[in-house]
């Protein structure tokens, strides 16, 4: 999956983060690659260069506000890590602040 500049998206090493930009780089045998470079939305000091192709850095979209409220409602809530933690409420206040 191909992610695009300014997409929200979740990284498991950063939590919910946007596609800042895609940046072209090379190595000492001067091989070309495509970069990701994501930056946190929570904390923008924390930022990730993840390649675009061949990637071992779980990313994905982010979780459905159906499944936010589910994962919420959820007993066992408090125990999530916190990046779901805050990924959950990212969703939810995303949701909330689209209706106003």
């Amino acid at each position: 999956m191909l992610f695009q500049k300014k997409e929200i998206i979740y990284s498991e090493t950063i939590g919910v983060c946007v596609v800042d930009d895609i940046v072209k780089l090379s190595d000492s045998r001067k091989d070309t690659y495509y970069y990701y470079l994501l930056r946190s939305v929570f904390d923008k000091t924390k930022k990730s260069y993840i390649p675009v192709e061949n990637h071992t850095v779980q990313l994905r979209n982010l979780i459905t506000f159906e499944d936010a409220l589910a994962l919420q409602q959820d007993a066992h809530f408090n125990e999530q890590a916190e990046l779901v933690k805050n990924e959950v409420g990212y969703v939810l206040e995303k949701r909330r602040a689209d209706r106003k």
